[in-house]
This record gives structure tokens, sequence and C-alpha cells, in this order.
């Protein structure tokens, strides 16, 4: 999921030592994602105009390109699908990239494009990198062809001055891979991940009770099954000097909810009580699959699942405190940190996440560091603040992993650090597009 380190970290994958990110949203469970989508979104078919090929149909997977190919051995269709590129309309807005230069948008953020297409091609250089394109699985994508696509693209970038010249170079030069997603149609459920701001203490204080911990030396000998969230750190958060957690403490917090949520998002930026500030990411994590208490909550009756939103749950949270000692047990992962010293959210291919522009995918399915463009359902704040969701078409690297991120049909988006950030990743849930920038070969 996420981080950050974020967990969402190289390959590894929530269920084993090393790691990955839970997301934020996920706390939800996708059960409630789809069911709070249905309430806070409308669907993107209602967005459609009149002409056949404006229609928003026509960023679902074709139906031909999406039919595997009947060869010996291929029991199953690739995950990803080359296709024709999709040509924009007069007047679409939503079909370019406005933020890069502001066009339209609050924000214009082509530096933070570029800076984050380096962060990729700088992991693309290591050892790792080699490693994870050795046997990816979908013919044509390549650790070459992506290094070449992200040049090439980084090159427009620099060259164009308005979204609709960037995207008829990208029509020219570019062939689209569509993940085929969770209904085979190209259908992705996007969520967002974001980096919380919290206040710390280095050391244990009256107000400041709860702990974060380092990674154990020795956590790959630890037997399996390995011990649950209740008995590393008790019921009540507080018991881990009985625990294999004894001594490993880093940083401490005067809410219990915050070294929670923070395992949940993988990353936090600590404002500390002596002055100083710090960074602290996803070091690893135990091999206990995540459970959502927001799930637990709506099993149990305490909230509904209709409409569940992740600051509903927090508010219940804050008003009935003690119930912290009931359901986060119920959660058996625990996820351990490590202090990062100003370093900003990271994702699992070392990468620094740009706001906008890092998004996080199945590693086992999805070519990590390279270009991608997503369509989808998002939320922005207004000038009032409020949040408004439109459909937005971006240009993002794949530079993240994420416990609960599995499959062709999940993507989790990062939205930066702060409240703002918080508020948005805690409504962000929609279905879009997911699609893959390469070069086309030379002829």
């Amino acid at each position: 999921m996420s981080i950050k380190s974020t967990p969402r970290a190289n390959y590894r994958e929530f269920f084993n030592p090393k790691p990955v990110k839970i997301l934020f949203a996920v706390a939800l469970s996708l059960p409630v994602f789809l069911l709070t989508y249905a309430l806070l979104t409308q669907p993107l078919g209602r967005l459609a105009v009149s002409p056949q090929q404006c229609q928003l149909k026509k960023w679902a997977l074709p139906q031909a390109a999406g039919q595997p190919k009947s060869q010996p051995g291929i029991s199953r269709r690739p995950v990803l699908v080359a296709r024709p590129h999709i040509t924009c309309c007069e007047g679409d807005n939503s079909c370019l990239d406005n933020q890069i230069w502001g066009e339209n948008e609050p924000i214009k953020d082509s530096i933070g494009l570029i800076a984050s297409i380096d962060q990729s091609l700088k992991y693309l250089q290591t050892p790792s990198s080699e490693a994870a394109y050795k046997d990816y699985p979908v013919a044509g994508i390549t650790r070459a062809r992506v290094i070449a696509s992200l040049q090439r693209f980084r090159q427009l970038v620099q060259k164009s001055s308005a979204a609709k010249e960037l995207n008829a170079a990208v029509a020219r030069e570019f062939v689209l891979y569509q993940s085929i997603g969770n209904d085979k149609k190209g259908g992705v459920l996007f969520t967002s991940y974001y980096e919380p701001i919290y206040e710390a203490s280095r050391t244990r204080t009256a107000e400041f009770r709860y702990p974060i911990y380092r990674e154990p030396p020795d956590l790959d000998s630890w037997p399996r099954p390995h011990p649950k969230r209740v008995d590393l750190e008790g019921a009540d958060g507080l018991q881990a000097s009985k625990s294999k957690l004894r001594g490993l403490e880093i940083f401490w917090f005067r809410d219990r909810l915050e070294p929670y949520m923070m395992q949940i998002q993988g990353s936090a930026r600590l404002q500390l009580t002596d002055g100083s500030e710090t960074t602290v990411g996803y070091a690893a994590s135990i091999a206990q699959n995540y459970k959502s208490i927001g799930k637990a909550l709506a099993d149990d009756g305490k909230l509904p699942l209709e409409g569940m939103t992740m600051p509903k749950i927090l508010d219940y949270f804050h008003k009935y405190t003690q119930e912290l000692n009931v359901y986060i047990p119920r959660d058996p992962s625990f996820v351990f940190f490590k202090e990062n010293y100003g370093v900003t959210a990271t994702g699992s291919t070392q990468a620094t996440l740009t706001t906008d522009r890092s998004i996080a995918t199945d590693k086992s399915l999805m070519p990590p560091g390279a270009l991608a463009l997503i369509r989808a359902y998002l939320p922005f704040p207004n000038t009032q603040g409020q949040m408004e969701h439109r459909v937005v078409s971006r240009y993002v690297l794949d530079q993240d992993a994420g416990g609960a991120i599995k499959g062709a049909g999940r993507v989790d988006y990062f939205v930066g650090a702060g409240k703002v950030a918080a508020e948005r990743a805690g409504v962000t849930v929609g279905r879009g597009q997911l699609f893959y920038l390469m070069l086309k070969p030379k002829s």
C-alpha cells in the first residue's frame, strides 16, 4: 500500500517479512470502497457526450485487444494489452493532462513531473531494477524500452508548451499498453494514500505513551506463524516491554490512532517536542494479513456500511477512545519503521514520491518505474477548500507497491502530505483506467 519507504516497497508484499505498504484507503476494505464510490461519485458513463467517437467508453479496453491469444502454453491473457491511442475530442479537457502547465488548473507541476521522471530513471539504473525486469511477463515491455520511453517523454515535456501539443506528440511516438483491470475490460479501482504529519517525542512521557518500533534485528529468524499485533503490543498498545518489541521503540505519540494510521500509510513527517523535525518510513512488517477495522465496525453494527468513509471511522474512535483497544487488536498485521532524517515519502522503487505523479500498483504484474497515464474520477480542493470530484487524465510514474494493492485492477494514487492530502485520500475511491506508455518500435 504504501510507503513509503512506504509500505509499498520492493515487491515486499504485505504478507511477507519484507513488506509493503498498507494503505489509508484500504482501511475501508473493497466492499466499502465500492459503496462509498456509489455515494460520492457519479459513473463516468454519465459524462459521455453524444458523438460516438467522443463517448467515454472509448477508454475501455477494446474487445478485440482484450482477447487472449490462442498459442500453445498460453493459458491466460496478459495483464497489459497493446491498443490504439485514444483520440481526444475538441473541447474535452479531461482527455488532456492540463496540470502540467496549469491550463485550467490551480496547480502547475511540470517541474515536479520531470523530477518524478528522474526518480524513475535513477531507479532503473539499479541492480534491483535489472532483477525486476529479468522475467517480466508482458511481451514487448523491457527495462531498456522503459528507460528509452522515459527519456523521450522527458524531452517532449521540456519541448512542449501545452497539454494538447504534448498529447499529439505522445500519440505519434508511443504505444499504449492498457491494464485489463479487474473486469477484464480495463476497469481499475483507484484509491489514494498520503503522508501524515504528527507530533512526536523521542522519549516516553506521561503525554506521549504510544510508540512506533524499528525492525527487530532477528525478524528473519522469527518462527512462523509470526506473533499477531495483540501478542506484540497488547490490547491497549502499551505492553511491548513484555514482548519481542522491548527496546525497539523509536518515537512516541500521544494518540494511539497515530501510530496505527502510520502503519496503514507507511510513512510520516514528525514534528518533535524539542522543536526539530524528521521523517520515518516503512522498514518491514510481520507475516500477518491486514484486516480492516472499518469493516469490523460495520460487522458489529457500530457504523453503517453504507456511506462509510475514513473520516467517519476516525471520528468514531475520537468519540469512543476505549474502543481502540477492541478494534485495533483485531488487525493482526504490524509494521516497523526507520528514521529517514527528513527524506520524504519513498516508494518501493526507492524513488521519492511526487504529489499527483506517483502511483502504487501490484509489482508482480506492473512494470516498476514505468511511465503511465491514468484516467480517473479524483477529488481536488476548490477555492472554498471543499472537495470536488472530477474526471482527469494524469501522466504518472509507477514507483510504489502496497499490501492491499493486488491484481491488475488496483491503483493507489499518492496525494502528498498533510491535512488536505488526508482529506483527499479519505474520499478517493472510484473506477478508471490505467495505461503504460512505451515508445513505438523503430521501423
